[in-house]
């Protein structure tokens, strides 16, 4: 049984959620304030955490990315309706994924799960991809550059290594969006653009004029294979 940490300070609303999330599988622990987050991760295993933004303590992007510093589990934010600016900052600092409140019970549940089925995933065989100074291996989910370590959240690394595994195409966005969020691209979600920009950054490719992962307009992405020097 996957066990949820729910970090929620309306309390009406954490009992709901809390009943509706056990009622369909899952263990739930809960907490509503945001300054005991890390301790309580580091004595308890957990799976996934939903964190909402606005919290007593500390906020809740304050919570993600000291988490998001030392553990690789799901963060799943909760953020107000219309406030897009949330949203992509949660991206930014680490948030696997992200639900407007008041989130809609079996919407809430079907993010969960979709990201609790990526993080399960089995790798098989080891496998390696190496491109000039880059090499990337999936079996280790270990990334070097000119022979340095580049620490990858989990989501960063399944893009990177997507990219990676088709390089030389373009892979349009739409099939980018399926694959690493699990519902159709509907134009506007923002999530594998931010993941993107986050991966250019941590490989020094260029943020005004990408020359390694590119985006070519209209199309998609396009990992260049001899951009990576050697």
């Amino acid at each position: 049984m996957a066990k949820i940490l729910l970090v929620e300070d309306d309390l009406g609303l954490q009992q709901l959620t809390r009943d509706y999330l056990e009622n369909n599988g899952l263990e739930v622990a809960v907490l509503d304030r945001g300054d005991e987050v890390f301790s309580f991760l580091e004595n308890n295993p957990i799976d996934l955490i939903i964190l909402d933004v606005m919290l007593p303590g500390k906020d809740g992007f304050s919570v993600c990315r000291q988490v998001r510093d030392k553990f690789s589990l799901p963060i799943l934010m909760l953020t107000a309706k219309g406030e897009d600016f949330d949203q992509v900052l949660g991206l930014e600092l680490g948030a696997d994924d992200y639900v407007i409140k008041p989130a809609e019970p079996r919407v809430l549940l079907a993010r969960i799960n979709a990201l609790l089925r990526r993080g399960q995933a089995v790798v098989k065989a080891p496998e390696e991809l190496q491109f000039g100074d880059l090499s990337i291996d999936k079996t280790s989910r270990i990334v070097r550059l000119k022979n340095n370590e580049i620490t990858l959240t989990s989501h960063e690394f399944e893009l990177l290594w997507l990219l990676a595994s088709n390089a030389g195409e373009v892979l349009s966005r739409e099939h980018v969006h399926q694959h690493m969020i699990g519902r159709q691209y509907d134009g506007l979600d923002r999530t594998v653009d931010v993941r993107v920009s986050r991966i250019r950054k941590k490989l020094g490719d260029n943020s005004d004029k990408p020359y390694r992962i590119k985006t070519v307009w209209g199309q998609g992405y396009l990992f260049v294979s001899d951009a990576w020097g050697m």
